[in-house]
């Protein structure tokens, strides 16, 4: 199992975490207007296919391809640069505002629960 500072370092932590991000948006996109995955697709134009790829977390698209479904879905890929100790700062703040009890119901993508 890979230390949170090894994971962090990653590629496949940084597609995954984006990766979810996008799954997060286009599900609440869906749910808020009673779309189902062919609604969805044809409205984004594209396939049924590519939006069950999407939602399973099945591909690997490029910068062009998630600010063009970000923006079909009125948001925007608001992504922030900062350093590899900021990030680690940052997440053990968050970590720290969790209350003990929910803790331990998160889990780090990459390691067992």
């Amino acid at each position: 199992m890979l230390s949170k500072e090894k994971l962090i370092k990653t590629k496949e932590y940084w597609m995954e975490t984006i990766q979810n991000n996008l799954f997060r948006q286009l599900n609440a996109y869906m749910k808020d207007r009673h779309l189902n995955q062919n609604d969805l697709a044809e409205k984004l134009g594209v396939t049924k296919g590519y939006i069950s790829q999407v939602l399973n977390g099945n591909f690997n698209f490029t910068i062009g391809k998630l600010i063009e479904l970000s923006l079909a879905i009125g948001m925007v890929p608001d992504i922030e640069f900062r350093s590899f100790r900021d990030y680690l700062h940052k997440q053990e703040d968050v970590l720290c505002k969790i209350p003990p009890k929910n803790k331990r119901k998160l889990r780090v993508i990459g390691t067992q629960a």
